[in-house]
């Protein structure tokens, strides 16, 4: 292809875009109501969503109390969606079922709101308040709708978001151990075994917990050291007692040993 080629098929193709930016102009600013309708209805058909979204916010008020209502509403719900604008998103489907309570569309809306919720949630090293409101919304989700078919979907999701709680959890005793804030991580790996009891990692979670009460009795000043200890023993008992042959089977026997030894200095 020729150089002249090229420059012709660029010059054509800003003709092109020239033209349908003109056009879209030329009916945004028309003050047509019908007319915006019409054309908004089909950009959002061609999955033109950011044109479609500037036109239905300007018709919304002119078809308020309308039959065509309730779909410009929907549609330009969805539009936020579509352009990953998740928390207007949730906002507007939210609002649509307020407005729109006996709409047979209202139970797609509810579940939208609750999944652009999910959208939001973000990495477990973040702050996860939008992950606990999109569980919340969800679970409500399901308490309203439990024929749904939507609710196997719900169910995987808020597991999916309580699996990033248990890290964010047992990322945050971690944390603690390795800042040496011993008592914090007991504190946080108990909160997590609580907060999620069928936990897969609880053995894991349990040999921290042990770890960090041995250590928190090692670098205890000595009138508080032989209680932390046999804490610490105590702990090493039961950890042993439910977890007889395992891979810190070794580990926890050498920490209870440890631990006597030290407390025969107390005797």
């Amino acid at each position: 292809m020729t150089i002249n080629k090229v420059s012709s098929i660029i010059v054509l193709f800003a003709l092109l875009v020239a033209g349908c930016k003109g056009e879209f102009e030329k009916i945004r600013t028309s003050g047509d109501a019908g007319k915006l309708y019409d054309a908004a209805m089909g950009y959002y058909a061609d999955e033109e969503y950011q044109r479609a979204q500037t036109l239905l916010e300007l018709i919304i008020s002119s078809y308020r109390g309308k039959k065509e209502a309730e779909e410009i509403y929907y549609k330009y719900a969805y539009t936020f969606y579509y352009l990953g604008n998740y928390t207007s998103a949730a906002t507007y489907f939210n609002n649509f079922t307020q407005t729109f309570g006996n709409s047979p569309k209202r139970q797609e809306a509810d579940f939208m709101a609750a999944y652009a919720k999910y959208q939001l949630s973000p990495s477990f090293r973040l702050d996860q308040t939008n992950t606990l409101e999109a569980i919340r919304d969800l679970q409500v989700f399901i308490n309203s709708y439990p024929d749904s078919e939507r609710v196997p979907q719900c169910n995987e999701l808020i597991e999916r978001m309580r699996k990033k709680l248990e890290e964010k959890a047992t990322d945050e005793g971690r944390l603690y151990y390795n800042l040496r804030r011993y008592n914090s991580a007991i504190q946080s790996y108990e909160n997590m075994l609580k907060d999620f009891p069928e936990t897969e990692n609880a053995i894991n979670v349990r040999m921290m917990i042990l770890r960090s009460a041995f250590q928190l009795a090692e670098n205890s000043i000595y009138e508080k050291r032989k209680e932390r200890l046999e804490d610490a023993a105590r702990r090493a008992t039961e950890f042993l007692r439910k977890y007889p042959k395992s891979d810190f089977t070794r580990e926890a026997t050498g920490i209870q040993k440890e631990i006597a030894q030290r407390l025969n200095e107390f005797q």
